[in-house]
């Protein structure tokens, strides 16, 4: 039975209701994954707020058709010939915000300096060339390693297999509804050691989730969690 669409209830049932998928941990089999979905993160130590210790999410995630599997291999960094990489190359967090996320909140937590050159976007060849003789590639690559240990220590995720691109994302997708609801929820709370307390992102540093866009849309409607039940099956 659907609840109300009040934002607590919602992310209440969206928590449940996700339960039923498989939580998958590195390591994992890349191809055994969906082609596409909406993906749900879970963090380790961090907590619902509705009762008992069942598991919070804290970031939720799609992509462009036919994107998810190597999506997921960017944040988990499953091919490690992206390590080998050079000041004429990104790094790593280049492809994956979610990665330069955690980045982020690592080195503002150590209070290193190294944070403004990691918030730089280095995937434009004109970038990496500007911010070439400031780049300490041995620095980034030991952040990256701590990174990736923390995503595949830390982190699980469940996929919704959901096919149609217009269904994942835009103002009316999953992916935008079900981070609004728990954006808004009033139950769930970051706990106090929390890494994304460390984050220089406001939003982040101020919030629940992984997130920056779309904390402010608005909760999953009846119908959005009515069509989410039929996509479970």
């Amino acid at each position: 039975m659907i609840e109300s669409v009040h934002s607590g209830a919602a992310c209440r049932w969206l928590h449940e209701t996700l339960e039923t998928l498989p939580l998958i941990r590195y390591p994992f089999d890349r191809e055994a994954l969906p082609i596409n979905g909406v993906y749900f993160v879970y963090e380790e130590r961090e907590i619902w707020g509705h009762g008992g210790i069942r598991p919070r999410i804290v970031r939720v995630g799609t992509h462009r058709d036919g994107n998810f599997r190597k999506r997921i291999a960017e944040h988990f960094l499953l091919d490690v010939s992206k390590m080998e990489f050079d000041a004429t190359k990104p790094a790593p967090k280049d492809r994956s915000i979610f990665r330069k996320n955690i980045g982020r909140a690592l080195l503002r937590q150590q209070a290193d300096p190294y944070l403004e050159i990691w918030n730089v976007d280095l995937t434009g060849a004109n970038m990496r060339k500007r911010c070439a003789a400031r780049r300490d590639i041995a620095r980034e690559k030991e952040i990256e390693s701590a990174v990736t240990r923390r995503i595949r220590e830390r982190f699980g995720f469940r996929v919704l297999p959901v096919d149609t691109e217009n269904e994942r994302l835009g103002t009316s997708g999953l992916e935008r509804a079900c981070i609004g609801t728990l954006a808004h929820c009033p139950s769930c709370r970051s706990s106090e050691s929390w890494l994304g307390r460390q984050s220089p992102v406001e939003k982040i540093r101020n919030g629940k989730l992984w997130l920056v866009q779309h904390v402010t849309a608005v909760a999953l409607t009846a119908e959005q969690q009515q069509r989410l039940c039929e996509l479970l099956g």
